[in-house]
């Protein structure tokens, strides 16, 4: 995904990186980094939402006990293409 505009962290590397962002897995300077590109990148900032919904969803029905991280690794794996598609998707419609 890209907006199209120039920005310090470039779009997909903001995308790929927005688990470890919510998770808080990341040093201050990339926090920082991100927190600045989703603040003028809207395109950016809707996926993160979307992003941060699916973890909130995942952690309210997953309470109970943690996922085994097989199961971890086959959803981030199919996130990961579903947003490939999605974005792909999208610059062919734009």
């Amino acid at each position: 995904m890209s907006c199209g505009q120039p920005h310090a962290v470039d779009c997909a590397a903001v995308l790929e990186r927005v688990y470890d962002y919510l998770d808080g897995e990341l040093d201050d300077l990339s926090h920082e980094e991100i927190r600045n590109h989703l603040d003028e990148c809207s395109p950016c900032l809707r996926q993160f939402g979307l992003e941060h919904a699916v973890k909130l969803v995942v952690a309210r029905s997953c309470a109970c006990a943690p996922a085994p991280d097989h199961l971890r690794t086959a959803v981030l794996v199919r996130l990961q293409q579903i947003r490939l598609t999605t974005t792909t998707v999208q610059f062919r419609v734009e």
